[in-house]
C-alpha cells in the first residue's frame, strides 16, 4: 500500500489484515504505563485539515504520538491557505518540509486522489522536488469517503458480533452526503456483510442502484433482525433546501428511539460516526445503552489508525513493537 484514499483501495485479505493489525497494536499497549511504542519513531505524520474534526484528527494524532512518530498538525485557517494559496502547493511545501504521511480532510470529493496524482506525476527533477511523495490518507473528502471510520466500524462491529458474513447492517439516515455510508457500505459488502440503507428518497445519492446495498423507506421494517443499526448525522451544513419538512418528523420517521430499540435482537449493535444529534437522530437513552458501541469505536479508531499508518510506513515484514 502507497496511499489509502478509498475502501475500493482493499481487497477481502487486505481489509482483514487491517483489522488483525489494529487488534495486535490493542494488545501490544495493553497493561502499559507507558503508550509508547518505537514503531515510526525518525518519521513525520502532519495531519492537514480543512474542515473541522474532534474524533478523526485527535485519534490519528493519538496513533502518531503512542508509535513515536512526530505528529505536525495543520489547519486551513493558521496556514499560507487563508492567505490564497492553491491546495497543490500546500501539499508539495508540506512534502518539502519533510512530511512522510499527510492525513487529508477537505470539502472537495476527490482531494485526496488529486494531492496523489500530483505527487504521482511530478518529474522528480524538478527543482525543489525531493523524490517519491508521502504516503495520502483519505481522512473524509467532501461527500465522498471516509475509509478508516469504515475500518474502525468494521473493527468494532467484529469485535461485537464476530464473523461478520452474513450479517446485516443497516445505515441509516442521511446517506446522500455521507462519507461514512458509502465507504461502509463498500467496506462491509467486501467483508460479506448484508447491508441496507433507511433513509427518504430526498436523501439517497443518484446512483445508489449501483451500490451493493438494498434500499428501504421503512426504519421499523428493517431492525427487527438487525445486527447492526449505525445512525448517521443529518449533515445540515452540506443542505441547501428543504430534505425533509422538519427535525421533529425527520425523528419520528427515522429516529432510533428508545421503543425502537426495543425492536433490535438482544444481541444487536447500535453504532454512530459522531457527533450525535441526541433526541433527534438518536434517543439520549439509547446513545447511553449497553448496546451503543459509540466510545468503542472512538478507542479502535486509535488502534485502527496505528494499523493504517504501519501498513504504509513501515509494510508488513516488521514487528509491531
Amino acid at each position: 500500500m502507497k496511499h489509502l484514499l478509498s475502501v475500493t483501495d482493499l481487497d477481502r485479505g487486505a481489509a482483514t489484515g487491517l483489522l488483525d493489525e489494529a487488534e495486535r497494536f490493542e494488545q501490544a499497549l495493553l497493561g502499559r504505563e507507558v503508550k509508547k511504542l518505537p514503531t515510526l519513531r525518525g518519521r513525520t505524520v502532519m495531519t492537514v485539515f480543512f474542515e473541522n474534526s474532534t474524533r478523526t484528527r485527535v485519534s490519528f494524532e493519538v496513533a502518531g504520538k503512542w508509535m513515536s512518530a512526530d505528529v505536525i498538525n495543520v489547519s486551513a485557517s493558521s496556514s499560507s491557505v487563508s492567505k490564497g494559496e492553491s491546495l497543490r502547493d500546500t501539499a508539495l511545501t508540506l512534502h518539502a518540509a519533510g512530511a512522510d504521511a499527510l492525513i487529508i480532510r477537505h470539502p472537495a470529493s476527490g482531494a485526496a486522489h488529486q494531492i496523489a496524482r500530483w505527487f504521482a506525476e511530478m518529474d522528480e527533477s524538478a527543482s525543489g522536488y525531493t523524490g517519491p511523495g508521502p504516503a495520502i490518507i483519505n481522512a473524509g473528502d467532501g461527500m465522498h469517503e471516509h475509509p478508516t471510520q469504515a475500518l474502525l466500524d468494521a473493527l468494532t462491529l467484529r469485535q461485537r458480533l464476530g464473523d461478520l458474513e452474513g450479517k446485516r447492517v443497516v445505515l441509516v439516515g442521511d446517506i446522500l452526503h455521507s462519507r461514512v455510508a458509502r465507504s461502509n457500505a463498500f467496506l462491509l459488502d467486501t467483508l460479506g456483510a448484508e447491508v441496507v440503507l433507511v433513509a427518504p428518497r430526498t436523501l439517497l445519492p443518484v446512483g445508489v442502484e449501483a451500490w451493493p446495498v438494498r434500499v428501504s423507506d421503512s426504519l421499523d421494517a428493517e431492525l427487527p433482525g438487525a445486527d447492526a443499526v449505525m445512525m448517521l448525522r443529518v449533515q445540515a451544513e452540506r443542505m441547501n433546501g428543504g430534505f425533509f419538512p422538519s427535525a421533529r418528523e425527520y425523528s419520528i420517521r427515522y429516529g432510533l428511539s428508545e421503543r425502537r430499540m426495543q425492536m433490535l435482537d438482544e444481541h444487536a449493535v447500535v453504532l454512530h460516526p459522531g457527533p450525535m444529534l441526541r433526541g433527534m437522530e438518536i434517543g439520549f437513552s439509547v446513545a447511553d445503552s449497553p448496546k451503543a458501541a459509540v466510545l468503542q469505536q472512538v478507542n479502535n479508531g486509535v488502534h485502527m489508525r496505528m494499523a493504517v499508518l504501519f501498513r504504509l510506513l513501515v509494510g508488513t515484514d516488521e514487528v509491531v513493537a
